[in-house]
């Protein structure tokens, strides 16, 4: 595709919308950045689709896949679906607003389709989804489930571990593996600040149910 295109469609079509969240409040104001193969616009419906190697940057948002559907309402919100290669997941990145003086936080997730609404400013991972948060390049949090949904004005999360039937809506039987799995890390101290001592006497492992034999 030629990437001269690119520029005058990001200026017609996607650089007023909204963008796919605002976890990093800087970012609304950043322009949208997508790199393709191929890309077919409708100028009617106010819908771009773009295959072949997705690149979506707008800020600190980084999004791939193979294809990225996106559509603008009149008001000009946007919405767009994103759908991996057969067998893979696509992947987003966003940094998070933290106060001054303390690490770098980032979400990262994966799933074979990610949703995004510019109007409710969510993120809905689905099919094999995975959702990690890092401190600078730990990974303090880790969640895993069938779909989960990340509200950037609200910084809450869902998870569903059980399947959906898309004919009828209804959760199907839990599968293997089809259960909700998360790993939270405790909230990290700002300095200066002691952690609270033990009220109590310290707790120590056992190799035997029910403590040592009296």
């Amino acid at each position: 595709m030629n990437k001269s295109l690119l520029p005058i469609l990001l200026l017609t079509v996607l650089a007023c919308a909204p963008g796919l969240g605002y976890a990093e409040k800087a970012d609304r104001n950043k322009p949208m950045n997508i790199e393709a193969d191929a890309l077919r616009h409708d100028e009617l419906k106010q819908t771009t689709v773009f295959t072949g190697r997705v690149v979506m940057t707008k800020g600190s948002i980084v999004l791939r896949g193979a294809r990225l559907d996106v559509r603008q309402d009149a008001e000009g919100y946007q919405y767009g679906v994103v759908t991996a290669e057969p067998g893979k997941r696509a992947f987003f990145r966003q940094k998070r607003d933290t106060a001054a003086g303390t690490p770098d936080e980032f979400i990262e997730g994966e799933s074979e389709v990610i949703e995004y609404d510019g109007r409710a400013d969510n993120v809905r991972f689905i099919t094999r989804a995975e959702m990690r948060r890092y401190r600078e390049s730990v990974v303090t949090d880790e969640l895993s489930g069938s779909v989960i949904v990340y509200n950037n004005l609200t910084d809450v999360f869902t998870v569903d571990g059980q399947k959906k039937s898309a004919a009828s809506g209804q959760a199907d039987a839990p599968a293997l593996g089809g259960r909700v799995r998360a790993v939270l890390s405790p909230k990290e101290q700002p300095p200066g600040v002691a952690a609270p001592a033990a009220s109590g006497p310290a707790l120590r492992p056992s190799n035997a149910l029910g403590g040592a034999s009296k």
